[in-house]
This record gives structure tokens, C-alpha cells and sequence, in this order.
């Protein structure tokens, strides 16, 4: 047997953990002695204390986990408890990454204000453009809530075109719709095609309309393109414009895995005052 101080090594616990354990009744030690009081544990005691920390983790109390334990939960289902967590956990530091992405693109804003300038802005007549497209529905306009839903609409709209044996022609876009429910968009991921729409197909093939747009190109990630809407922004007011929609993304350089080094020109669909 072990003694608390090298079973609590063992288990990566305090001991201070394991003598609150023994007095909720959750792990008590094989044997006490009587003389000294000192806690002694065994190795298959290591079992029940990972059961302990694992179900811990899942944002149980202790009372819950004693129960759950005490009622002999199968290994399988211990194991299908703990991967849903996991998988809860892995979403929620994907949002809490594309939020702290966001935050750092504001900040960003506010350091560069008062330097930014509205020289590069190209006002321009945009030619209609036939597309293949997949979209679907972002909570939001912002960043955080774009990205992770369009993101997955390229690869997935590149397969089927490649299995409809259809090739892209020039760059691909995006752009976005009002969606009925408050804030959410509808995110649409797309690129040029000279095919026309079918129900064979399993992609949509839309004709984007020929449009006036002020433009600009944004260097590095969409994380920061923010602050390029913000020189569009200014441009159009000195030049007595109204925006008329969402910008359109055309992307002339991408990189999936080093999105730094993205180069996209930003359309922001433009009408006279």
C-alpha cells in the first residue's frame, strides 16, 4: 500500500484533495492505522480516483460524482460522457479563439485611427459574374461568427464541383444576404464557373449582378479586415456615396493555413446620395 503523500503523487492530487475526499466519504483510504491516524491506499484505488477527477471535469459536484460512482457507471458510458465534454471543451475554445482574434482586430482599429487614409480606394463598375455557390447561416456580421461558418463551405464546394467534373474559373468570393432572424446572415462561399444551373448538380449556380462598388485590398487575414471597411467607409462619405449591402469578397491570394499572407479586394456595393 501507499501512503497519501506518494498515492497523492501518484494520482497528480494533493493531499489536501484526498483527505477532503475521505471525509465526503467520495475516497476513503484502504486502511487507517489506528495508532497513528496515517491514511494508506492501494494501486487499484488509482481507478476510482481518475473516475473521480474525470467526472469532475465534466462540471460535476462532488456529491453528483460520489453517486455516480457509488451506482457503478459503465466504462462505456463513462467514456462516451467524458469525449462529449472533450468535444464540448474543443468548441468552446475554437469561439473563445475566433472572439479573442476579433478583440485583437479591434484593438487594432483603435491604435490606428487617425492614421488610416482612403487614397487606395478604387471606385469601379463590377461585371456580372456567373457563380457555383454553398452558403448557410452566420449568427452575426462579426468576424468570430463568419469565419468558422465559411470557412468549411470551400473544400466542401470544391469536392462536388471536382465530382461534377465542373472547373472554377477565376477567384473565389463570398458574400452575404440579410437573414430573416435579427442579426444572422446568410454566408455564401462561391466561384467562377461557365455551367448552368441544373438539378443534377448538388451546388447552386447563381448570376451575381453587375454592381458600382468602392474597393480596396486588404492585405492578411479577414480577422482584420475591419479595418479596411473602415477606409472604405471614410471614402465613401468624403465622396458623397451611400453603401448600398455588404461588401463582396473576391479572394486574389489565399492560404489556408497562413492566413497572413491572404490577399483579398473588398467590393462594398456603392449608390449616389
Amino acid at each position: 500500500m501507499f501512503t497519501i503523500g506518494d498515492f497523492a503523487n501518484l494520482g497528480r492530487v494533493s493531499v489536501r484533495m484526498l483527505r477532503h475526499y475521505d471525509s465526503i466519504g467520495l475516497l476513503p483510504p484502504a486502511a487507517v492505522d489506528p495508532r497513528s491516524g496515517y491514511r494508506y491506499y492501494t494501486a487499484a484505488q488509482l481507478g476510482r480516483l481518475n473516475r473521480v477527477i474525470a467526472l469532475k471535469d465534466l462540471g460535476l459536484t462532488l456529491e453528483q460524482v460520489r453517486v455516480i460512482l457509488d451506482d457503478a457507471v459503465a466504462l462505456p458510458e463513462l467514456r462516451g460522457m467524458l469525449r462529449l465534454r472533450r468535444a464540448q471543451l474543443e468548441a468552446q475554445l475554437a469561439a473563445d479563439t475566433a472572439r479573442l482574434s476579433s478583440v485583437e482586430a479591434r484593438l487594432h482599429m483603435i491604435e490606428t485611427e487617425g492614421r488610416m487614409t482612403s487614397q487606395d480606394v478604387v471606385l469601379k463598375e463590377i461585371p456580372p459574374v456567373r457563380v457555383a455557390e454553398l452558403s448557410a447561416v452566420a449568427r452575426s456580421y462579426d468576424g468570430a461568427d463568419i469565419g468558422p461558418v465559411l470557412t468549411p463551405l470551400y473544400p466542401e464546394l470544391f469536392r462536388r464541383l471536382d465530382a461534377a467534373g465542373v472547373r472554377p474559373v477565376g477567384p473565389a468570393l463570398a458574400w452575404y444576404d440579410p437573414a430573416d432572424d435579427g442579426e444572422a446572415v446568410v454566408v455564401h462561399a462561391g466561384i467562377g464557373v461557365e455551367v448552368g444551373p441544373t438539378a443534377a448538380h448538388d451546388f447552386s449556380v447563381v448570376d451575381l449582378p453587375a454592381m458600382t462598388a468602392a474597393t480596396t485590398i486588404h492585405h492578411g487575414s479577414m480577422d482584420s479586415a475591419d479595418l479596411s471597411l473602415q477606409i472604405l467607409a471614410r471614402w465613401i462619405e468624403e465622396n458623397d456615396w451611400r453603401t448600398d449591402g455588404y461588401a463582396r469578397e473576391m479572394y486574389l491570394e489565399y492560404w489556408p493555413e497562413e492566413a497572413d499572407k491572404g490577399v483579398t479586394e473588398l467590393q462594398l456595393p456603392v449608390r449616389r446620395a
